[in-house]
């Protein structure tokens, strides 16, 4: 009897796996349907319809995929969003709006009043959506990302010593300053919309691009860019702390084994949060959920709940020694 109730019993928790694994994609989608819908209802055009639908449903199946295929196929449902996503933002910038979705074209559709895609992105890519899913823009939907995650150097060394994330706030403070300055002494205001927009917007990603694929060559890290050089993450740090959604662990499962360290790609130090009883606080984190499929003890997990991010615990790459050194440890 009791062997009975045991067999049921595991039967039971198998057949509510599947339902525990598509949570996060099944609310993700809803989210996104749901800002559609009042988008479509409040200004009568399909476009917001169209838009957000597709990128929830793109979400959807991506982070389905990734929560029910075997570990090594895992990865598979993250390109597949990247490309899915990040190639109908592109093309709809170019093809459909016309218009500039860089930063710099947000900058200029705040000044202009024209609230155009970019404005739209921005204020649910990078405003409310991280206060709801963190960094997921970063990890599942960045065109920039969806090039360089095509590279070969997947395993960072970790960060560079020091606090070279500054630059990413140089570059942000410079891409304002020259929308201000274009605006306000030149009178210049075609950066938002229109065929000059769209040159500036792909002028820009290729600038973005010859960066990102510079620095991932320089420092054999495909996400260097990300690190040290992206604007959007000035925002979106600042968002991520309020985030609902983070990576979540237990930690009498973590035995410290440092995998899902080595194979993060932001170099985030993911047991010291969770041997600590905590989610991973990190705003650099992208949710990219890398180390949930390495950790061989199943210790961590998508989870939703109320605490303030802003930790960083990162990973950064040993000094190296000067050839003297070398010579004298060899």
């Amino acid at each position: 009897m009791a062997g009975t109730q045991a067999s049921n019993h595991l039967i039971k928790d198998k057949s509510s796996i599947p339902w525990k694994k598509l949570l996060v994609p099944g609310v993700v989608m809803l989210v996104f349907w749901g800002v559609a819908m009042w988008g479509f209802l409040a200004s009568g055009s399909a476009q917001p319809l169209v838009m957000f639908g597709y990128i929830g449903s793109s979400l959807g199946l991506g982070l389905g995929l990734y929560a029910v295929l075997p570990k090594k196929k895992k990865p598979i449902g993250r390109r597949l969003t990247l490309f899915m996503v990040g190639g109908f933002l592109f093309i709809f910038a170019v093809l459909m709006g016309v218009e500039n979705t860089q930063i710099e074209g947000f900058f200029f559709g705040l000044l202009t009043g024209v609230i155009q895609m970019a404005v739209i992105h921005y204020f649910i890519a990078k405003i409310i959506g991280p206060v709801l899913f963190g960094r997921l823009y970063c990890g599942w939907a960045c065109w920039t990302v969806m090039v360089l995650d095509l590279l070969p150097f997947k395993r960072p060394s970790g960060r560079l010593p020091g606090r070279w994330g500054w630059l990413r706030y140089l570059h942000f403070t410079l891409s304002l300053s020259l929308v201000l300055v274009l605006f306000f002494v030149f009178d210049y205001t075609n950066g938002a919309a229109g065929r000059t927009a769209v040159v500036w917007f792909l002028i820009g990603n290729l600038a973005y691009y010859a960066l990102g694929i510079g620095l991932a060559y320089a420092l054999k890290d495909n996400r260097a860019f990300c690190k040290y050089a992206c604007p959007v993450s000035v925002p979106l740090k600042i968002t991520t702390r309020l985030s609902l959604m983070k990576i979540g662990g237990q930690a009498e499962k973590c035995n410290d084994c440092g995998a899902c360290v080595k194979t993060c790609p932001m170099d985030i130090r993911i047991p010291e949060y969770i041997l600590n009883g905590q989610r991973v606080l990190s705003t650099e984190c992208s949710l990219c959920q890398t180390c949930i499929t390495v950790c061989a003890r199943d210790a961590l997990k998508l989870s939703f709940g109320f605490d303030l991010g802003g930790k960083d615990f990162l990973r950064e790459r040993a000094p190296k020694l000067p050839s003297k050194a070398m010579s004298a440890a060899d």
